[in-house]
């Protein structure tokens, strides 16, 4: 928006900076290398989970990939080394899914975000990925997310990224893999908490858009996993988008389907919402409108779905069977949400999704795959056109939640726009069955570096005009903006232009989505695309967005209190022994590394990070009764972890601390 001082937006925030600056300090000042890493003005600082350079000789944290894997891993010399003189070989890859695996379910907790930083070396020129397994809550398959990636020519190459994983996920890895069966060399393995940065006094973005549309945002169930991020998404948006969780690959069930299809119905397509569950949960707790994403869609849709007996080695189903199969699974998916989610307001479902390229023709015949470039559509291998999206238009608006509104969503929409506006004039011909255009608005403010953003706001503007002309309703409903090094000024300007244009047809719009909430977690993390930076704290852009606009902030725009005040002092008798258990800060029944990070968001900001009653009285182990909870409590907790100290060693002082280490 244009350059004007929101007044009252950063108050506090400078304090609050200071406050934890200085407490990061000390806390740092306590920890014996290696064990912490303070981030200034954090919140929450970072704690090392694990961390190896392999000097030790020891690999046994790390495994191949299953029975099929023929890596072989060792601690070796090796004279080009990042640190010290060893590192970890791995020989004998026979494909390139070959590879050290690190098991999370053991070694990591779930709902915590963490940074994992490795050194990677490869033979010639390789891709080199490090990614998750995991398999979600239901699933027989495990799935499989790249968290990020980078090109080895021989040279050391470092690899950084952020990843967490909710509860309900089973047999969570993390694993280093190359495109080649070529040896690898690796050194330097980190994972630690990420920072957390957030701050609840920065004004809410709902609650200045609250006069012109909703502010929302896309997430994946491992996204959401985090506090902080279901922080972050309860104080800006009021929209929710499932990233992944409700498109067709995961909420078709494989298993049910086949049982239906060898009982000789292959015409009524089973599902499930299990994949979604903790989105769906967290948008019924908290009141968040969701918008669903997506039923028709070339991508994200298993072959096996277009074939007869959902048999992917089967033929092709006809046109018939695929109109009935299009019918029963949109009306399952619309009747299960509304049977299990009835409290969730689906004010909005992409129904059909990219089926335009960028002529604003339709796709070609096929399957979706790397040869393709992921551009063949299997509903045109089988109807030979589009014709098939209206009639989906028509089962969904027979089958939707009550109040839920129509889309057909669309990327490059600025080069599409007549066609887009011609297919939604198709649909509805004969009748009201769409009901809006949803404009990806996946942008660019970069070119080689410099500020060259594609498409010009300018452009995006005279697009967006003729969209909001046609009386349809418009949503922006993946909104992001790449920048390459680092120009968050001129990433700034450009959303503030963006926006500039979106809020002059604030009639014509209901919802502005980003797609993702920040920056190390969005599909495009290697050019920063979001308002948030990977320690969720505001960019420029998010300053250029908000700047200009008047609007009425609610009585409290800051973290809410807890609902019971924790008490600051240990009771003044100790209680039993019956009742404690020493170092148990989050009452989960046990003591571990979870216990050390409560500790330190507490002892940070303990308005924000409540610990219960009882977990503050386990909590103070270190001079118990005498200097409450601390960055110490939680040194004690990681010592344990190492096997350095045990709990039945606790309460300690800091005098017999400080000589075991």
């Amino acid at each position: 928006m244009k350059r004007k001082t929101l007044k009252g937006a950063l108050t506090g925030v400078v304090s609050t900076a200071m406050a934890c600056a200085v407490a990061a300090e000390a806390l740092a000042a306590a920890v014996p290398t290696g064990m912490m890493l303070p981030t200034a003005n954090a919140a929450t600082p970072s704690v090392v989970i694990y961390s190896t350079d392999f000097e030790d000789g020891d690999v046994s944290k790390f495994s191949k990939r299953g029975d099929n894997d023929t890596s072989v891993l060792a601690a070796v010399e090796e004279a080009t080394a990042p640190s010290g003189s060893k590192v970890m070989s791995v020989t004998e890859r026979s494909k390139g899914w070959n590879g050290p695996s690190f098991d999370c379910s053991t070694n990591l907790e779930p709902n915590v975000k963490y940074i994992i930083s490795v050194k990677v070396k490869a033979q010639w020129y390789n891709n080199i990925n490090v990614s998750l397994q995991h398999t979600t809550a239901g699933a027989a398959e495990p799935s499989y997310t790249n968290l990020t990636k980078g090109v080895s020519d021989g040279s050391w190459i470092t690899l950084e990224t952020s990843f967490s994983f909710p509860e309900t996920d089973k047999d969570v890895s993390v694993y280093i893999e190359a495109t080649d069966a070529v040896d690898l060399m690796i050194d330097d393995f980190t994972i630690a908490t990420a920072p957390d940065n957030l701050d609840f006094d920065a004004p809410s973005l709902k609650d200045v858009y609250a006069d012109y549309f909703k502010i929302g945002t896309a997430c994946t169930a491992g996204e959401l996993a985090p506090k902080t991020t279901q922080d972050l998404i309860k104080k800006h948006f009021n929209s929710l988008t499932a990233g992944n969780e409700l498109k067709p690959e995961n909420v078709l069930d494989k298993d049910a389907c086949l049982a239906m299809a060898a009982d000789g119905n292959d015409t009524d397509p089973q599902v499930t919402l299990n994949a979604a569950r903790s989105i769906l949960d967290f948008a019924r707790d908290n009141h968040i409108p969701m918008r669903g994403h997506v039923l028709i869609w070339h991508q994200q849709t298993p072959l096996w779905f277009f074939k007869e007996n959902y048999d992917e080695e089967g033929d092709w189903v006809s046109k018939e069977k695929m109109l009935e199969r299009m019918e029963n699974y949109i009306k399952n998916v619309f009747t299960l949400v509304k049977e299990e989610y009835p409290d969730i307001d689906f004010y909005a479902w992409d129904v059909v999704n990219e089926c335009l390229v960028d002529s604003g023709t339709p796709r070609k015949p096929g399957f979706p795959a790397q040869d393709n470039q992921y551009a063949q559509s299997p509903w045109v291998q089988i109807f030979g056109d589009n014709s098939f999206i209206k009639p989906a238009f028509e089962f969904a608006k027979k089958y939707a939640p009550e109040g839920c509104k129509l889309y057909y969503n669309d990327f490059n929409e600025y080069m599409k726009t007549d066609a887009m506006i011609a297919l939604a004039e198709e649909v509805n011909s004969d009748g009201h069955y769409l009901d809006g255009l949803g404009l990806q608005s996946h942008l660019d403010v970069s070119n080689n570096g410099d500020y060259d953003p594609f498409p010009t706001a300018a452009m995006y503007k005279k697009q967006l005009d003729k969209f909001c002309a046609t009386g349809l309703d418009i949503q922006i409903t993946e909104l992001d903006a790449t920048v390459e090094n680092q120009n968050y000024e001129g990433q700034a300007q450009y959303y503030s232009d963006i926006m500039d244009a979106i809020v002059a047809n604030k009639d014509a719009i209901s919802a502005v989505v980003f797609w993702g909430t920040t920056d190390d977690q969005s599909w495009r993390a290697d050019r920063d695309p979001l308002l948030f930076n990977k320690d969720y704290e505001t960019k420029p852009c998010f300053d250029s967005i908000i700047d200009g606009i008047e609007y009425t902030a609610p009585e409290s725009t800051t973290a809410p209190e807890p609902t019971t005040a924790p008490p600051t002092e240990p009771p003044t008798s100790p209680p039993s022994k019956d009742t404690v258990t020493w170092g148990d800060a989050n009452v989960d029944g046990k003591v571990d590394l979870q216990d050390a990070v409560a500790i330190l968001q507490f002892a940070a900001l303990p308005t924000k990070y409540e610990l219960p009653a009882m977990g503050v009285i386990n909590a103070d182990i270190v001079d118990n009764g005498t200097s409450g909870v601390n960055g110490i409590d939680a040194l004690a907790i990681q010592m344990i972890d190492a096997k350095l100290l045990k709990t039945d060693q606790l309460p300690i002082t800091k005098e017999e601390l400080d000589s075991i280490k």
